[in-house]
């Protein structure tokens, strides 16, 4: 999902297990239809895998009216319902409250890997909408996808702009292995590469996922204030407005497409059966509700361990066993922290730099430096200093670029890519609009050619 090589040799692995099984894990559909290449296997393992989905989500209850002249009302109930949700929020960190979902900047950084896999697959429902840009019902869907791509722009394509986000942390190293966390992204890659056969089902999901959550708004405003560059997330926040955004066009499809049906309650509950599909896998509050520090910080080191286990000499020792000893047993991690602890080697509840663990990995020439990237030292870090009541306050990302252009005089880089991800300056990729789509497929549109077929695709069809 994040390099080539890695993408053929998971797409790989995926398609010999499946033709073995027959049956698909989450990851595994997204190995195959997440990749630059996908062929018929994938396409029948994403069509089987997305068939169970259907089956699932039938016994879900559905909030979605069955009428689609109903549409309208139900979209500013629910806008409304949560604007006033988000103001007794913002009322509440006024009077003092906390943040409601992030207890530290390690557990936003979690957050960030684990929504991970869907993110990176962002639009990818609407993918096969394309394969019908000749119906103008598909047009609403269409323009919306091409607004997922950033019609082009490098630093307006959802996925290239949260490519960057996680590796400006190394978050990118880190993403989820439980596949759980891959139900969304597979649910929508296998609907994005059915989407010309199963259009009712895509307007549905397209329907519910572009309404605006309270979730997204809280998100946005609790990584903003912890230093986390949010624009991904504001981004969405304005896109997705039911005014005029995806939100509005999501019901405009609804409504438009079920006016041209001869059997108008038929296509609704193909409609309402692709929105059930938003309600499976792991959702963003239970994502961010299981966090818990100390089991992400031996999970770390555990899987640190046997890279040192030989690497560390015998001079110190921390219950009567040599540091190699104890990294020689992974299972054993936490009663290494616990000794740690109490030789004071780590000094809990104080200024990270107070501990010597610390100084040896985040000073130069320290003997451990290097050993953790930003993510993890970000998750020792605040693990050290969980209960610390003297932490300077954290500047907000906004406050932080504020200060950066007083200082350097130019624009802070929010929300852009800079030179990572860039596509050449070239305008259009000749060639008619069918022969364009392959490029703008989940797997390439954020590549450079991706990007340049993108904007060509977005200018023909605009100019129609």
């Amino acid at each position: 999902m994040l390099s080539t090589m890695h993408e053929v040799t998971a797409a790989e692995a995926a398609s010999r297990a499946y033709r073995h099984r027959g049956v698909a894990s989450a990851r595994e559909v997204v190995a195959l239809l997440g990749g630059a290449r996908v062929d018929a296997a994938g396409l029948r393992m994403g069509k089987d895998y997305l068939a169970h989905q259907m089956e699932l989500a039938a016994g879900l209850e559905c909030d979605l009216p069955a009428d689609a002249a109903q549409l309208t009302a139900w979209i500013e109930q629910r806008a409304q319902q949560v604007g006033e949700q988000y103001e007794q929020y913002l009322a509440q960190r006024r009077d003092g409250a906390g943040r409601r979902f992030f207890s530290s900047r390690a557990h936003a950084l979690h957050f960030l890997v684990t929504v991970a896999p869907t993110k990176l697959v962002d639009g990818a429902w609407l993918y096969g909408s394309l394969r019908c840009w000749a119906d103008p019902l598909a047009r609403p869907l269409v323009l919306t996808y091409l607004e997922e791509l950033g019609d082009g722009v490098p630093e307006m394509n959802h996925v290239a702009m949260y490519r960057h986000l996680l590796a400006r942390h190394d978050g990118d190293m880190h993403l989820p292995q439980d596949d759980t966390f891959y139900v969304q992204a597979a649910i929508q890659l296998a609907l994005g590469h059915h989407a010309d056969q199963l259009l009712p089902e895509a307007i549905g999901f397209n329907l519910g996922y572009e309404q605006l959550p309270l979730h997204l708004l809280i998100t946005a405003y609790e990584l903003n204030e912890l230093g986390i560059d949010p624009y991904y997330f504001t981004l969405h926040v304005t896109i997705d407005n039911a005014a005029s955004g995806h939100a509005a066009k999501a019901a405009a499809a609804v409504v438009d497409a079920a006016a041209a049906q001869a059997d108008p309650q038929d296509f609704m509950r193909r409609v309402r059966r692709g929105y059930l599909l938003n309600d499976l896998g792991a959702s963003t509050t239970d994502i961010i509700a299981g966090f818990d520090i100390d089991g992400e910080v031996v999970r770390m080191l555990a899987g640190k361990a046997r890279y040192g286990s030989h690497m560390h000499s015998d001079y110190c020792r921390f219950g009567g066993k040599t540091v190699n000893q104890w990294l020689q047993d992974p299972g054993s991690t936490a009663d290494f922290l616990a000794e740690l602890e109490k030789s004071k080697w780590i000094e809990r509840g104080r200024a990270a730099d107070d501990s010597r663990f610390w100084r040896l990995i985040e000073r130069a020439g320290g003997e451990m430096f290097g050993v953790f990237d930003s993510y993890e030292k970000q998750l020792l870090k605040d693990w050290i200093e969980q209960g610390w009541t003297d932490a300077p306050p954290i500047r907000s990302f906004r406050a932080a670029a504020r200060l950066r252009e007083r200082q350097a005089g130019v624009a802070p880089a929010s929300g852009t890519l800079g030179t990572h991800g860039a596509a050449s300056p070239a305008s259009h990729v000749p060639g008619d609009l069918a022969g364009l789509v392959a490029q703008l497929s989940p797997g390439r549109h954020h590549t450079p050619a991706g990007l340049a077929a993108t904007r060509a695709f977005s200018a023909l069809y605009r100019a129609q």
